[in-house]
């Protein structure tokens, strides 16, 4: 069974302020998500496409949490492949070190470039334009690893990306404790699967992510005074979660309310204080309850 072709553009890149590791991809391939992106807080990242080699991604991570830097980690995948030649790979390590690979059998336009802290590559693309483009916006943006690896996977989009079209697109980011809970280092991972707009669509669940999945910082917060206690508890009576008098003070019984009305929203991330409530709820609340 012949492999089939990834063709795609991705970048894979680290942050040097927080240790952030990951990946960002699009391509005219169905959930080009669960191929290409592989990223391990302490570890490293991975983009593995072209005629994907699936297994260069818990391989080379493998390699680099051993303490392989990204091109000797990039040398061990490749010695042993005999389809190196229609093989693409990105590849960059927690200290920074970036490496990639475009096999000379892989579907013209293909290329890459690797600077400090990132590798960015594709194939069957609309020319060396897309990856040039996909370069000058990551070293321009700002704000997290994942908002510049947006950036840089839209810079690609509007150069003209995979030539044959759009269908799927991916990012993938790492930090250690960053996953829901704290419990693992999965902090950011989101997919369009099958859409006519990909690119687009995932900077939409990025937004949503960013509101249900990322604590606020503790100086956005809002101290509860009288008249803010009395509004919340208004718009949890009117919701059904508060049954007590409007306007007595921000009580137990109003912050179990407020506890049992994010639990049923998905807010339970942005509520974070006992004594304060972040904007970002209280205007949910005040758009869909009040």
């Amino acid at each position: 069974m012949k492999t089939p072709i990834v063709a795609t553009f991705s970048i894979a890149a680290h942050d040097p302020r927080n240790g952030d590791l990951g990946v960002a991809v699009a391509s005219k391939f169905l959930s080009v998500g669960s191929v290409v992106p592989w990223a391990q807080a302490g570890a490293g990242a991975v983009a593995t496409q072209a005629m994907a080699n699936i297994s260069y991604g818990p391989r080379g991570l493998a390699l680099l949490a051993a303490g392989q830097p990204a091109d000797a980690a990039l040398a061990a995948l490749l010695a042993d492949d005999a389809d190196r030649e229609h093989r693409q790979a990105g590849l960059v390590d927690a200290r920074g070190h970036a490496a990639a690979h475009t096999g000379a059998a892989c579907m013209d336009w293909a290329g890459h470039v690797v600077g400090a802290g990132f590798a960015a590559q594709g194939n069957i693309l609309a020319g060396p334009h897309v990856v040039d483009a996909i370069v000058a916006a990551f070293g321009a943006a700002e704000g997290e690893l994942a908002d510049r690896l947006l950036a840089a996977l839209a810079a690609g989009d509007a150069a003209g990306g995979d030539r044959r079209g759009r269908q799927s697109a991916a990012l993938y980011v790492a930090r250690a404790g960053g996953s829901y809970g704290g419990l693992l280092d999965r902090y950011i991972d989101l997919r369009v699967d099958d859409h006519p707009a990909p690119v687009g669509e995932l900077g939409r669940l990025l937004r949503l992510h960013r509101f249900y999945l990322t604590p606020p910082r503790p100086e956005e917060l809002l101290p509860i005074d009288a008249a803010l206690a009395g509004e919340i508890q208004a718009l949890l009576a009117r919701a059904g979660y508060y049954t007590g008098p409007v306007g007595g003070g921000y009580d137990d019984a109003t912050h179990a309310a407020l506890e049992r009305y994010g639990g049923v929203e998905n807010l339970e991330e942005r509520l974070i204080s006992r004594s304060a409530i972040d904007p970002q709820v209280l205007a949910y609340m005040r758009e869909k309850i009040g």
